[in-house]
């Protein structure tokens, strides 16, 4: 934040991010109803504005919607993962040329500090076009920007810009007459709000606050009384006393969980075994990113909960480690362990997954008096080998043996298209 300036923040969020990226890619998606769908191709994560004028919600199981499918010609992709982080960090990229000091809140939406930068521009109105237009023009993505004095009120001013077209993307709260912004926010739920839920919302609702409006004019200090200081910070955010400060650092998970549902039931431990092993890999990458360690691990099993003529089961095991780690062999070991204590021979399961937790940094690790196999076999030097080798030719090309099978586990992507910006041999072609 600059010294002596005003604090002023934007919000700048790409619309309908995942089908925004794959019709970058394939502009004959443009104007048809599109939706790309999670792992397994199970339910709709992205929706574009045709498939929510049909009235599809988020989450809306894929199975449930073939009938609407069919009538309307809906298209259904799979989540292309690798492409989206991609096309996320190119648009970073572009952002921390508008402002050093980022905080990337979700993969399709940042945090900008503007403060003390209102005397580069005319208006912030007109920087929030400039962001619009590069990002439209080098990643072919549309986003809406959002300007306030509050990270609240940007986030509610991005809601503007998407939801009324007047404003062509671009809302900047900070420079609107308060009389109009006070006419706006009268017509927008107090459910819109940034960081008031469901259940939050029903109880405002209840005591007559039925708008945002409703909200800024209610005195903080009954909001305190009523639900506790994180609302009444919300409160004066939307009276525009910043309260909620840019997070440029990322904090460290408390715990890291890594887990899937199948994409074909299995029935043996072998096949479980496989599954967990990758699980483990995948988290502990994470945990060795953030420079941690953990000192417990939990593993669980499910079967499919929607077969209700099926037997069903739900079990884990939590296994507490002799000391501290961040060894993949060391965390695996545990974990299959584990597995094998909850195995149960003859069901047909769904899900696996693994989280770990009592993370501490790894530099705060102590020794144990009396070391044994498994907390000498840790081996910090063997595992950042093993990253890097990882990181220049591709994931799992150095990994465990038991992560090795027949992957009948592994979750379905049957619409997945190309990684076009990340693989030499799934570049996009012009004919």
């Amino acid at each position: 934040m600059g010294v002596n300036s005003e604090p002023l923040f934007a919000l700048v969020d790409v619309n309908n991010f995942y089908v925004s990226c794959e019709r970058a890619f394939n502009p004959h998606l443009e104007g048809k109803p599109v939706v790309v769908l999670s792992n397994n191709d199970g339910c709709a994560v992205s929706r574009s504005n045709e498939v929510k004028a049909l009235g599809v919600k988020m989450a809306a199981p894929w199975f449930m919607l073939q009938d609407l499918a069919q009538q309307h010609g809906i298209i259904a992709l799979s989540s292309n993962y690798t492409l989206y982080a991609d096309m996320s960090n190119r648009v970073m990229t572009i952002l921390r040329t508008y402002s050093p000091h980022v905080e990337v809140y979700s993969i399709d939406e940042s945090f900008l500090d503007l403060s003390g930068m209102a005397s580069q521009w005319p208006n912030m109105t007109q920087m929030g076009r400039a962001i619009k237009t590069q990002i439209q023009n080098w990643t072919a993505l549309p986003v809406c920007v959002g300007i306030a004095s509050t990270k609240t009120l940007a986030k509610m001013a991005n809601h503007i810009a998407k939801k009324q077209p007047e404003f062509e993307g671009i809302c900047d709260l900070s420079s609107m007459n308060p009389a109009r912004i006070d006419n706006i926010l009268s017509e927008i739920d107090v459910g819109e709000i940034w960081g008031i839920g469901r259940r939050i919302s029903e109880r405002l609702h209840a005591m007559g606050i039925a708008s945002v409006q409703d909200l800024r004019e209610t005195p903080s200090k009954a909001m305190r009384e009523q639900f506790g200081v994180v609302v009444e910070r919300t409160c004066n955010e939307l009276r525009g006393i910043s309260c909620i400060a840019l997070e440029t650092m990322t904090p460290p998970h408390q715990q890291i969980i890594s887990s899937r549902s199948f994409g074909q039931r299995v029935n043996t431990l072998r096949e479980l075994e496989e599954a967990v092993t990758l699980y483990v890999a995948r988290a502990t990458e994470k945990l060795r990113t953030q420079h941690a360690q953990c000192g417990a691990l939990h593993v669980f099993v499910q079967t499919d909960r929607f077969k209700t003529d099926e037997p069903q089961y739900n079990n884990g095991r939590t296994i507490q480690l002799p000391s501290p780690s961040a060894d993949l062999r060391v965390l695996n070991k545990a974990a299959l362990w584990g597995l094998k204590k909850i195995f149960t021979p003859e069901l047909r399961y769904k899900k696996a997954g693994v989280i770990l937790m009592n993370l501490e940094p790894r530099k705060a690790m102590q020794g144990i008096l009396f070391e044994n196999g498994v907390s000498k076999q840790d081996s910090p030097a063997l595992m950042n080998a093993m990253d890097a080798i990882n990181k220049r030719y591709g994931r799992d090309t150095l990994r465990l043996g038991s992560s090795v099978g027949f992957g009948r586990w592994k979750a379905r992507f049957d619409n997945k298209t190309f990684h076009y910006t990340t693989d030499w041999s799934e570049l996009p072609k012009a004919f």
